[in-house]
């Protein structure tokens, strides 16, 4: 009975986090986005009962604020009940959202079989099945809102270090998990730690929080795994969002499947719009790229942001005043489920480029002179920095790293001015 471990591991809930920039487009969506998060953690608790795990772990940032509300807590703590009552313990750690200092642990008492590592050192917890040693859970949650540079998170968390502080029944467990609220080595500046310290800690898995999106270090035997957020929050956070439920065996690799818990996800979707005459015909081609991306999204609802593509003659009338607006409620009227939150246009006009050159006017002089800019990278980088200098300020970061497409981008405006003329 104890040759096997299953659990659920989940991480980064922000219960209570805010969706901003929505309201203003539509509040009916802004409203259904408020729901989403506290129906992201029920469908956690869901897949818990469902799946008669031994535990549920939770790698911090339970809540979105340092000061979350008692409407929050309640949610949250009704999640914890339930899983009480189907016999599931549960295991968390605080992140930098909600820091194990501002927790407002007079809200609620934590039930009997929820275990609340520690922030202020090296926490151990022993799992039971059947009253026989399972488990050794070990971490440290975050004590304030900034991990000191000085100190590692995962100092002193090992499985010897749990074996010494539990006891001698804590070595009769077959299995042994690490959770930790860390950027590892993918985001040096929150709690950063190694993750081949971790793998020599001597647990078989470690389940981290921060990461919002699901990573593995090794597909065919995960070790260090985030789980990613329950619930994605803005357009950054694209895609399926959910929770791992984490199976370990003796004498067989890791297995992690992802369980997907958002109710509503984001998605960027590119629709080339070189073969659309019209703008219904448009309007039509875009939602057949949208229930396409969908299917793929485990999820009925989507939030999308939509950038237009590709050499068509509908270039010209998106550029008048209002019509792209109009498009992107065309686009919302089709299909409630669906919102789009901005359409952008990034056509351009259908030109004969070789037809240009041959020409031999200016336009071709244009082309010529461009294209040989853009096939030196580093000049292209230099020319742009001395133009930036020259007016006394810096190069910012994301630009220089864009140059490709702004430069792309510039030469179409540049014809487009240069032959609005011959339209």
């Amino acid at each position: 009975m104890g040759d096997s471990l299953r659990f659920i591991h989940a991480a980064d809930l922000h219960i209570g986090a805010p969706f901003r920039g929505l309201r203003a487009l539509s509040p009916r969506w802004a409203d259904r986005l408020m729901d989403a998060i506290p129906q992201a953690w029920d469908r956690v608790v869901d897949a818990a009962v469902r799946n008669d795990v031994d535990f549920v772990v939770i790698a911090g940032d339970i809540f979105d604020t340092a000061r979350a509300s008692y409407r929050d807590y309640l949610h949250f703590f009704r999640g914890l009940e339930r899983l009480e009552e189907a016999g599931i313990a549960s295991y968390l750690c605080t992140g930098n959202h909600d820091p194990y200092a501002t927790w407002q642990q007079d809200f609620f008492s934590l039930p009997a079989h929820a275990v609340m590592l520690a922030a202020d050192r090296p926490s151990f917890a022993l799992h039971e099945r059947d009253g026989r040693p399972l488990c050794v859970i070990a971490g440290r949650g975050y004590p304030n809102k900034v991990w000191a540079d000085d100190e590692d998170i995962a100092a002193g968390i090992t499985r010897t270090a749990a074996e010494q502080a539990l006891g001698p029944r804590a070595t009769e467990a077959p299995f042994g998990v690490g959770v930790l609220h860390t950027g590892l080595d993918l985001d040096p500046v929150k709690a950063p730690t190694s993750p081949y310290a971790l793998r020599a800690a001597g647990f078989d898995y470690w389940a981290l929080g921060h990461i919002h999106r699901h990573w593995e270090d090794d597909p065919a035997n995960p070790r260090l795994v985030f789980s990613g957020c329950i619930q994605g929050r803005d357009i950054r956070e694209t895609g399926r969002r959910g929770v791992s439920l984490v199976t370990l065996e003796k004498g067989a690799p890791n297995r992690v499947e992802f369980i997907p818990t958002a109710s509503i996800v984001w998605q960027q979707v590119a629709v080339d719009a070189s073969d659309s005459p019209t703008l219904p015909a448009l309007v039509e081609k875009v939602m057949r790229e949208l229930f396409a991306v969908n299917g793929r999204s485990s999820c009925e609802e989507m939030v999308t942001r939509i950038t237009l593509t590709g050499a068509t003659d509908l270039h010209e009338v998106l550029g008048r005043p209002g019509v792209l607006e109009d498009v992107r409620t065309s686009v919302n009227d089709s299909y409630p489920e669906f919102f789009c939150d901005a359409l952008i246009d990034e056509t351009t006009r259908p030109r004969d480029r070789e037809a240009l050159l041959a020409e031999g006017l200016f336009p071709a002089v244009f082309l010529r002179a461009a294209e040989t800019l853009r096939a030196d990278s580093d000049e292209e980088r230099a020319y742009l920095q001395e133009e930036f200098l020259r007016r006394g300020i810096a190069l910012p970061s994301a630009p220089s790293g864009q140059l490709d497409k702004l430069a792309a981008e510039a030469q179409e405006l540049v014809l487009d001015l240069l032959t609005q003329e011959e339209k």
